[in-house]
């Protein structure tokens, strides 16, 4: 039975488009730059900032503890001096629904909203950030469900939130819309103004200046809106690149051979094997629901998440459309070109949903992580060969952040013979969803093409679910980083935990590291 679905890629383009009237005529007439902001919190030209980064976030409590407002906790402790928050994705589970905004989103962040200790006052289209919160978009943000089992959720969604159900999964009457509810919530709907205010709504608001043209001007409680789904802002001297890592995640097509039949053969057996673990899954589900292991509970429901992800993964290699956002990834090319002719950056981090390099269990086996990969280092080696020498031995990017694994991880990628070797990788995707495993094979990632094996990263901290039973331990997280003005820049990374081992909460910070600035990790 499916029940959820990811909108294709040429759908979720052209709505997202749509949305922000992609190059109306009264857009192009004023120069705008729909793919940059200016962060104007009057500290922007302060090349030593801070900022914390968090992923993958956006779940209930789950049966008395909310691991989300507990992660939300521990940022307003240490997040002292921070500029802003990155969101890494996945910030509305499970299907990005408007109707879990205010439980999911707005309730465990409020001190970072205007009129917060209002939230129940506030609309999820309508929140102004003190301290802005920029996110890109994760899966889950996109995901969809059927109008069968709308009518079903929906239906029943009142008395869930009535009897607070133990099994109470996050879906109601709606999906995400496509990526509606998101672009309500955090992008400049201009598709929602009326033909006679547009203008003076891109005057008012469009009053910033970049070396590309005009564009948004992002103020910190006042207007607090982002100009696309992919955007650019400079902070400190800091490119900072957000993607839309769903558009070009579909991977290659399996091959007219009888090696792709047979591997197409498996996929649809594993697909098949998937639904019926899924059933299984909801019968034990139904049977506990009163059950007094809420813990047990809670691993379920994620595990039929999981199961959500794995079959979409591989829906999405047997249902091949063939279509990758160049768009966005020619975009990306020439903007870092631009960014490394551009004296004054001293550095560059791109942030995006699906990781490229991750040891999760779930997530290097994905072929989505493959075609991602293998999309940004074709752009990284574009961008390589245009610039020559002028990177002087520095990567094409400074530090990578993602989320999707649902962990904390801090990867270095090797000499992977193309133009993302050296660059650091960090995964925030533990925030407030179930965190996950480990892969078994240890921190070595190896990749295979034709006939040969390279060694492409190794993974350097994990921290995410482990030991058994009793000894069950679940630690959420986030970094912050502080980034000081050196030549090169240099980031101070610092991680926080919490962590519930046997019904309690321990938080605790991590040894921080350091990226840049010379360091040899």
């Amino acid at each position: 039975m499916q029940f959820i679905f990811d909108p294709p890629i040429p759908v979720k383009i052209q709505k997202m488009k749509e949305r922000v009237r992609w190059r109306h005529p009264s857009i192009v007439r004023r120069l705008i730059d729909q793919t940059s902001m200016v962060l104007d919190n009057g500290n922007s030209d302060n090349p030593e900032f801070s900022f914390m980064v968090i992923g993958d976030s956006g779940s209930k409590a789950q049966n008395g503890h909310d691991p989300q407002r507990q992660i939300a906790e521990l940022m307003l402790e240490h997040g002292d001096g921070c500029s802003f928050v990155l969101h890494t994705g996945d910030v509305v589970y499970t299907v990005g629904s408007r109707e879990y905004y205010p439980e999911n989103f707005i309730e465990p962040y409020r001190e970072f909203l205007e009129n917060g200790f209002k939230q129940n006052r506030i609309r999820y289209d309508n929140m102004v950030f003190k301290l802005p919160i920029l996110p890109v978009l994760g899966n889950h943000d996109y995901y969809d469900v059927p109008l069968t089992c709308r009518l079903l959720t929906g239906a029943t969604l009142p008395i869930r939130r009535l009897l607070d159900y133990k099994k109470n999964i996050e879906i109601g009457w709606h999906g995400s819309d496509c990526g509606d509810a998101y672009a309500r919530a955090f992008l400049d709907y201009l598709q929602a103004i009326a033909p006679p205010d547009l203008e003076r709504h891109l005057d008012c608001h469009y009053t910033a200046k970049t070396q590309t043209g005009r564009c948004l001007r992002y103020e910190p409680g006042h207007f607090t809106r982002l100009p696309n789904r992919y955007y650019t802002f400079r902070y400190g001297g800091i490119d900072f690149f957000a993607l839309d890592s769903n558009t070009f995640n579909t991977p290659s097509p399996l091959p007219a051979t009888p090696e792709g039949v047979a591997l197409r053969r498996q996929l649809e057996k594993r697909h098949h094997e998937l639904e019926l673990e899924e059933l299984q899954i909801l019968t034990r589900i139904n049977l506990n629901g009163s059950a007094e292991d809420t813990e047990e509970l809670d691993a379920l429901q994620a595990k039929l998440n999981q199961i959500d992800e794995i079959k979409i993964d591989i829906e999405k290699q047997l249902n091949h459309d063939n279509v990758t956002d160049f768009e966005q990834l020619n975009w990306l090319q020439n903007r870092l070109i631009e960014s490394w002719n551009t004296e004054e950056v001293g550095g560059r981090i791109v942030y995006f949903h699906h990781p490229p390099y991750v040891t999760e269990a779930t997530k290097w086996y994905q072929a989505q992580t493959l075609a991602v990969r293998h999309r940004l280092r074709a752009c990284f080696d574009h961008v390589a060969e245009t610039l020559g020498s002028a990177t002087q031995g520095r990567p094409i990017v400074d530090l990578i952040l993602n989320g999707h694994a649902h962990c904390l991880e801090y990867l270095q990628t090797t000499n992977t013979g193309h133009a993302d070797s050296g660059i650091h990788c960090i995964i925030s995707g533990g925030s407030g969803y179930y965190p996950r495993r480990q892969r078994e094979e240890g921190s070595e990632l190896l990749e295979t093409l034709g006939r040969s094996t390279r060694k492409v990263a190794d993974s350097v901290l994990f921290v995410g679910r482990n030991g058994y039973d009793q000894l069950e331990r679940l630690p959420y997280s986030f970094v912050r980083i502080d980034v000081h003005d050196k030549s090169p820049f240099k980031l101070i990374v610092k991680p926080y935990v919490a962590e519930r081992f046997q019904g309690k909460w321990y938080n605790y910070q991590l040894e921080p590291f350091a990226i840049g600035g010379g360091v040899k990790n």
